[in-house]
């Protein structure tokens, strides 16, 4: 093996869904780097294309294409696009968050058909691109599905973080990650003897200009001392759609600057 190439992804295709997200639009960006096509799948038409339109003026291969992951059309048509332009899908990146109007309420707040829906919509979204994605590279016998999870999809969360604040931590949110880690677990699995790789990465907290109370409590937890930044998850993706994680499937990555040490 020749080490000096192994995270060069020149001829690669890789789709991010929720792309415009403050993580994915990073993640976007870093696969085009690295030489990749990559798709940048949204609803948010404006932002979406100018994302992209601003990535291809720096000469790196990056295009918008409008995709709800909650509608299996969607997530087929654009698969078919691909087929098309490119015929192959080497990568597929489920990043993307929907969520309602009143996502974060307290948990003596929330009402059902806004829990209901919020489940419904982010593990229904998961699984049809999953599926959708999965069988297409079933017929390729190849491809890397990376899945996002959360720290507080394994760890409980630490509700003291959150006082005076107007943040809490949705119980939903648990729920929906939590499920996220271990349905990776189970198509990993699946379709491992295809070989697709499946993998989940899980986040800490990212800094978005939270509260400073709320930003001071969370850092002093982590080892690092800091919140993460987008461009720490980066590399992980880039790793597992590279070649250098030919081994590695079936796996709930977390990077949190060991906040899940103590």
């Amino acid at each position: 093996m020749k080490y000096d190439n192994i995270f060069n992804l020149k001829g690669k295709v890789a789709v991010v869904t929720g792309g415009c997200g403050v993580i994915a639009r990073e993640l976007v960006r870093s696969l085009a780097e690295f030489k990749a096509s990559v798709i940048l799948a949204d609803i948010d038409r404006k932002t979406g294309k100018n994302i992209a339109e601003g990535l291809a003026g720096l000469n790196l291969d990056v295009i918008f294409r409008y995709t709800d992951i909650t509608d299996g059309k969607s997530v087929s048509d654009l698969i078919n696009f691909l087929d098309k332009k490119y015929g192959r899908i080497d990568a597929w990146i489920n990043s993307a968050y929907p969520k309602t109007r009143n996502w974060g309420e307290k948990f003596e707040n929330i009402n059902w058909s806004s829990w209901e829906k919020n489940i419904d919509m982010h593990l229904k979204g998961y699984f049809i691109s999953s599926q959708k994605a999965a069988e297409y590279m079933k017929r390729k016998r190849q491809g890397s599905i990376i899945n996002f999870g959360s720290i507080y999809g394994v760890l409980a969360p630490d509700f003291s973080i959150y006082e005076n604040t107007k943040m809490t931590m949705p119980a939903a949110y648990a729920i929906i990650k939590a499920g996220i880690v271990n349905f990776t677990k189970y198509l990993a699995s699946y379709y491992g003897k295809y070989g697709i790789r499946i993998n989940c990465i899980s986040p800490g907290g990212i800094y978005a200009k939270q509260p400073e109370s709320f930003v001071k409590k969370y850092v002093h937890k982590t080892l690092i001392k800091r919140m993460a930044r987008p461009e720490d998850i980066s590399g992980l993706v880039v790793y597992l759609v590279s070649g250098a994680s030919e081994y590695v499937t079936g796996q709930n990555l977390i990077v949190d600057g060991g906040l899940s040490t103590s």
